[in-house]
């Protein structure tokens, strides 16, 4: 099957008990069983079914299944949010001591998490650059595992995911990788030798701005040996460990579970998802053109003058995002051309059916370091643009009168 009919197909059918097309909504906080042998066998793990949603529940599991098999993953576990996968993600293997690596242009919520991993004894360093070698310079003995997103956020950097495989792995540890800004539609790191992906749902697999996710997805290949992380002394399930550990330790103990509702919201959007993203990027690239010939500092990885336009195209195939950046000259003319924009929201997401900027020097990145916004290219003249559905003509219109009304440098 192709993507949109594995999307649809693969892994979703009517509701057996129903006949539902609909996944439905098992709004529910516990699940009976009829015995109390058949409850101990469900939590001993050794009977399939339900207990408590915090652990499971056949809604989330549903939108669980269908985004690891666009993954290809080993299993996916839903979280309460984008930071709830990432932390939950991170914590699942990181103790006191260890350290990971990073790169430098991560979106403002990561690298904040990250910072504060230090109360926990736990160091985030970040690689100088962008290059595997950059990668291999930040390793020590004390690094459990390496962390990128596909597409930097709002540095719009591109990492090469197969050759920082291979860096990762020589030193056997695993490489996490963000997937949300491409989704699998544009991008399956896994298959490019990824162990580990993480998904903020809100965004644009849910594509309408309504509910709050995260999901991490497993990968088949990595094994996590109790020598080089103690955590999983008591799960000895080779590549599974990970899975196992992340739905019985973290999600189940700190709490972090999606809604019912939520991952029936998503899983509703999730259907369109290859067409969404068909109609944004052609139109992401059709604005970004249009901005450069206008003289506009833009950066986008699918314009030819990008430094990762090819490795981009390699391994998102001629599809490159919703997501740009322009520089104005000042913070004065980027507020003002945020404010005179009429179908563009000014609004802190991305991924949603509408286009959406924001100035990420005085809000996502509010608080971060001068060290941290110069290296995720935060600057104070910078606005983050992320193209939605309208027609590109009236995006273009609509961005051509607001930088006429820019103040005169």
């Amino acid at each position: 099957m192709r993507f949109t009919t594995r999307l649809l197909h693969g892994s979703f059918g009517p509701d057996k008990a129903t006949g539902a097309t609909t996944q439905p909504i098992y709004q529910t906080s516990a699940f009976y069983q009829e015995t109390a042998e058949d409850m101990a066998q469900v939590f001993a793990g050794r009977k399939p079914g339900f207990v408590y949603t915090r652990v499971s529940n056949p809604t989330l599991m549903s939108l669980e299944r269908r985004i690891n098999e666009l993954e290809g993953g080993a299993g996916a576990v839903a979280c309460a949010s984008g930071m709830a996968a990432v932390s939950q993600a991170v914590l699942n293997v990181l103790q006191e001591g260890d350290e990971l690596v990073a790169s430098g242009g991560l979106y403002g919520g990561t690298s904040s998490f990250f910072h504060d991993l230090a109360h926990y004894g736990i160091r985030a360093r970040y690689a100088a650059g962008d290059s595997p070698e950059a990668f291999e310079a930040a390793i020590t003995e004390r690094t459990r595992l390496l962390y990128v997103e596909t597409i930097g956020n709002p540095k719009l950097d591109v990492p090469d995911i197969a050759a920082l495989a291979g860096v990762a792995h020589a030193h056997g540890i695993p490489l996490f990788v963000d997937n949300t800004v491409t989704t699998p539609y544009l991008c399956q790191p896994l298959a490019l030798g990824a162990d580990v992906v993480i998904h903020s749902t809100s965004k644009a697999l849910n594509g309408n701005g309504n509910s709050i996710g995260g999901l991490v997805v497993s990968g088949r290949q990595f094994n996590w040996t109790p020598d080089c992380f103690p955590k999983f002394k008591e799960y000895r399930f080779g590549p599974m460990s990970f899975l196992v550990r992340l739905r019985m330790r973290m999600v189940t103990d700190y709490g972090g579970c999606m809604a019912p509702m939520n991952a029936y919201l998503t899983g509703i959007g999730l259907d369109t998802l290859a067409l969404r993203l068909d109609r944004i990027t052609s139109t992401a690239l059709t604005l970004t053109e249009d901005l450069e010939e206008r003289g506009i500092q833009v950066n986008y990885p699918g314009l030819a003058s990008s430094p990762y336009h090819e490795l981009a195209k390699r391994q998102f195939g001629d599809r490159f995002g919703a997501m740009l950046t322009i520089c104005l000259g000042s913070k004065e003319r980027a507020f003002s051309f945020i404010n005179h924009l009429h179908y563009a929201l000014n609004v802190s997401n991305i991924g949603d059916a509408r286009t959406l900027v924001i100035h990420p020097a005085t809000t996502i990145f509010l608080h971060a370091s001068a060290q941290e916004k110069a290296a995720a290219s935060v600057t104070d003249d910078l606005v983050r643009i992320n193209v939605g559905l309208e027609d590109p003509e009236d995006l273009l219109e609509d961005f051509h009168q607001a930088l006429e009304h820019l103040p005169r440098v």
